[in-house]
């Protein structure tokens, strides 16, 4: 199996967190592991940090992302788009990805599977992120 470029990677992770969410949302059972082996075969190290480190801080990024969506909360949107915004957030605080490129990469995402209101509001927290992040 070819290599996958880490925005491919992002990919495989949205569509993990995605499944996981619906199986939380609707109290079912399931094993981190497998899901990611159903999504990707393959073990990569990435695609692992993201996801445990979503689900390991996903109270904190959920509290930060609704803190910065106006009149708006982050179990309103699809799954798909709690899983950009999660990622991003995520790849912001707690990875060494360069900020841009957390940004770009969640936006990116977004403009393939939201819809315009949802990426503009994705783009809209994760600068509010970033600017709290560098103290401005």
């Amino acid at each position: 199996m070819e290599q996958l470029n880490r925005s491919e990677l992002r990919k495989k992770i949205m569509t993990i967190l995605y499944q996981i969410n619906v199986y939380q949302k609707n109290k079912m059972t399931y094993d981190v592991e497998e899901v990611m082996k159903e999504v990707l075969p393959v073990e990569n190290e990435f695609v692992k940090e993201v996801v445990y480190g979503v689900l390991t801080y996903q109270n904190e990024i959920d509290a930060l992302a609704n803190k910065y969506m106006k009149d708006w909360t982050l179990d309103r949107l699809g799954n798909t788009d709690q899983a950009i915004l999660r990622i991003g957030i995520y790849e912001l605080l707690y990875t060494d990805t360069p900020d841009i490129v957390s940004i770009n990469e969640a936006i990116l995402l977004a403009k393939d599977y939201s819809d315009d209101d949802v990426r503009k509001m994705i783009n809209s927290v994760l600068d509010k992120v970033y600017h709290e992040k560098i103290g401005e």
